[in-house]
């Protein structure tokens, strides 16, 4: 049996992830944390029962200092917190350095957005260039998002975008930012959950590559399959696709 406690209990991914741990045979749902005093779960980390998992959905700007505190505690810990940049990559991989836990990082749980940024990654090599827009929730705390980061970071690593663009912003940032040479440009509206495309242009073509979130419970197998298999990665690593 694997015990689990999920931080960030109170928002809406936390919610879900409570609920489908509880409902699996091999896992227990020993804790609940939440500094916002949610129904259910404690507000202050001493409190929490001994675990193996912790699923880590909170903020930004709390994440780094909760890695520090679940490692101190030899806790495994499954990231879904978004903003992870190389710098707080390199920053986790300092904190788990020492073991004996390890840290998945997990930019998008949904399978199906992980099959399209490695379809994505493939194009890239064949296309001159590639831009990125991602839809989200106008309640996202950060954009770009960290799939859209990862995206465009394995397209840049296809090889470099060699494109000709002579308009001139007229208004700052009507280009969208610049992610490792790939312009992204980043939604935010009620309605949404979480959306990405990837149109790749060629000379007399384009092919657009989309992936559409309709339900957060997408992400739950995902979620899922890294509380299962943390334990057996070394150290830190990054996204589903290690243990598919």
């Amino acid at each position: 049996m694997i015990r689990v406690i999920v931080s960030g209990a109170g928002g809406r991914m936390g919610t879900a992830v409570c609920a489908a741990v509880g409902q699996q045979d091999d896992l227990e749902l020993v804790g609940r944390f939440d500094p916002a005093e949610t129904a259910g779960a404690v507000t202050d980390p001493a409190d929490l029962p001994d675990a193996d998992v912790v699923v880590e959905f909170t903020n930004p700007d709390v994440v780094m200092a909760n890695l520090r505190r679940w490692q101190e505690r030899g806790w495994h810990v499954v990231v879904g917190t978004s903003g992870f940049t190389d710098e707080r990559i390199a920053e986790a991989g300092e904190i788990f350095g020492d073991g004996p836990a390890n840290c998945l990082i997990v930019p998008n749980f949904s399978i199906g957005a992980v099959l399209a940024m490695r379809f994505a990654a493939e194009a890239a090599a064949h296309f001159p260039a590639a831009e990125i827009i991602e839809l989200h929730h106008d309640g996202k705390a950060d954009a770009p998002s960290g799939t859209a980061i990862a995206t465009a970071g394995r397209i840049a690593a296809s090889g470099p975008q060699r494109r000709r663009v002579e308009s001139t912003e007229l208004v700052p940032g009507a280009r969208g930012a610049s992610v490792e040479g790939v312009p992204v440009h980043a939604v935010r509206l009620p309605g949404l959950v979480a959306h990405q495309e990837v149109i790749l242009g060629g000379t007399g073509e384009t092919l657009t590559i989309r992936h559409d979130t309709t339900d957060r419970q997408a992400f739950i197998p995902g979620v899922l399959l890294g509380i299962r298999r943390v334990a057996a990665l070394g150290g830190v690593a990054v996204g589903l696709e290690p243990l598919l």
